[in-house]
C-alpha cells in the first residue's frame, strides 16, 4: 500500500503531453522515463529534444525502452526514421544520459516477445506520470490514452519499480524522494489541485524474472496483476467495466469476466476497432476469436475506431485499476506491466466519467451478433482459423 498528496486525471491527449514536458524542462537534478517505444515523429522527437537538453544543463536524465517494443515500433517508421532516432539516443547517450534497452535474459523469453510495457515518468519534483501512453504521435494525437499525474510516496514506489522492469536506478535518487521531498508545482497545476492523502496499491509484475529455460512455455507462475484483477472480479456486484488495446486476456481472466455476466453483473469491454491499427489486423483476430463467448454470456463489446489504448478497470463505480496492463496473454506471461489500484472518489470519479464519455462517442460502435455475421467470408475464415493462435497474437 502507498498514498499520493495529489492524483490529476490525463484523459485529455494534450494536457498529457505538456506536463510530460513540463516536467523534464523544470527537473533540477533527475529525470527518469520508461517506455515500450519511441516513434520518430513530432512527439519522439521534441520528447529527445528535451531529454537532451536536460541532461546537458546537469540533470541525470535515464530512458528505458523496451527492445522489443521498439522493434514493434519500428515497423511504423521509414529507415530514414529509425536511423535518425538511434542517432538521437546516441546524442543523448553522448551527453552523458543513461539509456536502457530492455531485452529479457532467456533467448526464449525474447524470441517469443518477452519485454518491459510499463510507462513511468517522475522528476526530483517528487511528481510521477503514470499510465498507457508511448512517446508517439498515435498515443497523442490518434487513440484514446489514460495517465495520472501523482504527487507524494506513490513516486517513490514507481521509481523503486523501475528496476523491476530493467531500469536501473540511483540509490541517492530513491533517498530523495523517500525523504519527503516537498512537491514542485509544474506549469500545468491548477489551483483545484487540493493536496489530501489518498490511500492506493501499486501492482507491478515482470513474469521474465520468474520463469525458466522455456521462458512463458509450460509457465504456470503466478502474476500479481492478473491475480489481483480477478480477485476484485468475483467480488463484483453491480458492474465492470474495462478499456484495453485488443480485448484477449488469458483464460482465467476471461472466465472471471463470463463468470461475473452470468451472474447478473454489467460487464462492458472497449476495445479497438480492427482498423485502428493500419499495420496488422491480427490483434484483433485473436480478440474477435472470443467474441462468441463474450456475446453469449451478455457482455456488451464496443470497438473504437480510432483506437482503444488506455487499460482501466472500474468494479461497481467503487474500485478502479488504470496503467499498461491489457487484457491480453503477453500482459500475463511475457510482459512487465503495472497498475495503479483506489478506492478514492478522486480516482474512481474519473474512471467513471470516461467510460460515460465512451458510450455516447460516435466512435465507438457496439458489437452485435448481426454485426458478426455481416463480416466478409475472407476475414470470418481468418478469424476461425487464425483465433486459435490468439495467444501469441
Amino acid at each position: 500500500m502507498t498514498s499520493a498528496s495529489a492524483l490529476v486525471p490525463l484523459w485529455d491527449r494534450a494536457a498529457e503531453w505538456r506536463r510530460r514536458l513540463a516536467m523534464i524542462r523544470e527537473a533540477r537534478s533527475f529525470l527518469y522515463l520508461s517506455t515500450f517505444y519511441v516513434e520518430h515523429d513530432a512527439y519522439g522527437v521534441e520528447v529527445l529534444a528535451e531529454l537532451v537538453s536536460a541532461q546537458r544543463r546537469g540533470v541525470a536524465v535515464n530512458l528505458l525502452i523496451d527492445g522489443f517494443g521498439q522493434r514493434l515500433g519500428g515497423v511504423l517508421m521509414s529507415s530514414q526514421q529509425r536511423v535518425a532516432l538511434a542517432g538521437t539516443l546516441e546524442d543523448l547517450r553522448r551527453a552523458g544520459a543513461v539509456v536502457t534497452v530492455y531485452s529479457p535474459q532467456r533467448h526464449l523469453q525474447r524470441w517469443l516477445g518477452g519485454g518491459q510495457h510499463v510507462k513511468i515518468q517522475v522528476s526530483d519534483a517528487g511528481e510521477a506520470i503514470f499510465g498507457s501512453s508511448n512517446l508517439s504521435k498515435s498515443s497523442f494525437e490518434g487513440w484514446n490514452e489514460y495517465a495520472v499525474a501523482v504527487r507524494g510516496p506513490v513516486a517513490h514506489a514507481l521509481l523503486s519499480s523501475y528496476r523491476d522492469i530493467g531500469g536501473v536506478v540511483h540509490a541517492s535518487h530513491l533517498h530523495h524522494l523517500r525523504s519527503g521531498v516537498p512537491a514542485v508545482p509544474t506549469a500545468e497545476i491548477e489551483s483545484s489541485e487540493v493536496a489530501k492523502t489518498m490511500m492506493l496499491e501499486y501492482w507491478c509484475c515482470n513474469p521474465n524474472a520468474y520463469q525458466g529455460g522455456l521462458g512463458p512455455i509450460g509457465w504456470r507462475g503466478r502474476n500479481l496483476v492478473t491475480d489481483g484483477l480477478i480477485e476484485r472480479i468475483g467480488t463484483a456486484r453491480r458492474s465492470i467495466l474495462i478499456t484495453s488495446f485488443y480485448f484477449k486476456p488469458v483464460e482465467p481472466l476471461l472466465v472471471a469476466l463470463l463468470g461475473a455476466a452470468r451472474r447478473g453483473v454489467r460487464v462492458e469491454v472497449h476495445h479497438s476497432h480492427r482498423e485502428a491499427l493500419p499495420a496488422t489486423d491480427l490483434a484483433w483476430i485473436a480478440a474477435a476469436a472470443c467474441y462468441g463467448r463474450l456475446l453469449e454470456a451478455g457482455i456488451c463489446v464496443f470497438e473504437n475506431r480510432r483506437g482503444e489504448h488506455s487499460k482501466i478497470v472500474l468494479v461497481d463505480d467503487e474500485w478502479t485499476a488504470f496503467g499498461s496492463y491489457n487484457f491480453e496473454h503477453a500482459a500475463h506471461d511475457r510482459l512487465a506491466e503495472a497498475m495503479l489500484v483506489s478506492t478514492d472518489p478522486e480516482a474512481t470519479q474519473p474512471a467513471a466519467a470516461i467510460f460515460a464519455g465512451l458510450r455516447r462517442h460516435p466512435d465507438n460502435v457496439r458489437v452485435t451478433e448481426q454485426a458478426l455475421r455481416d463480416l466478409p467470408i475472407r476475414l470470418k475464415a481468418r478469424r476461425w482459423f487464425l483465433g486459435r493462435f490468439r495467444r501469441w497474437m
